[in-house]
């Protein structure tokens, strides 16, 4: 997979102490990106799935991983399997998308591995950053037009349940 880059012990990339994938690739471009080093899908390193895992394990402290970027959903395949080895070692798993929950749910009807990423996230911040509507008063999201969601809650629904404002 490609990577801009990983951080262990993040308090700020979701709740508790965090492993956080940076993903290289991003197809939204949003003007004012925190990480617009991560657009480029031709940047960053090649990580081999099973190394992001090992690091990833190697922190008995963690609670869980956070998948950011870039844009996780553009590499859907690569980000289950980390979330997969997360959750079968009892760790949560956050997704940050550009994509809303609702596009990421159309493109999960042809696409396996989006909807697989998808049933694996306990968490999705969705939404692209709009930079007229960015507050530093949020938690754990840069606009307003973000959410925080309950995934299985959302996909049980088949509708966006909000689990944080």
């Amino acid at each position: 997979m490609r990577i801009a880059g990983t951080v262990q012990d993040s308090i700020v990339d979701g709740a508790g102490l965090r492993f956080v994938v940076f993903t290289q690739g991003c197809p939204h471009g949003c003007d004012g990106c925190h990480n617009p080093e991560t657009h480029d899908f031709a940047g960053g390193i090649e990580r081999e799935v099973a190394s992001v895992v090992a690091e990833m394990l190697a922190n008995p402290l963690t609670d869980g991983v956070t998948l950011s970027g870039g844009e996780p959903f553009a590499q859907a395949r690569d980000c289950a399997e980390i979330a997969a080895a997360a959750k079968s070692n009892g760790l949560n798993v956050w997704v940050y998308s550009g994509w809303t929950f609702e596009e990421l749910l159309e493109q999960s009807r042809g696409d396996t591995d989006t909807r697989r990423l998808l049933g694996l996230a306990d968490v999705l911040v969705d939404g692209r950053f709009e930079l007229p509507l960015r507050s530093l008063d949020l938690k754990f999201r840069g606009s307003r037009n973000q959410r925080i969601l309950d995934v299985p809650a959302s996909l049980a629904a088949n509708v966006a349940v909000i689990r944080e404002k």
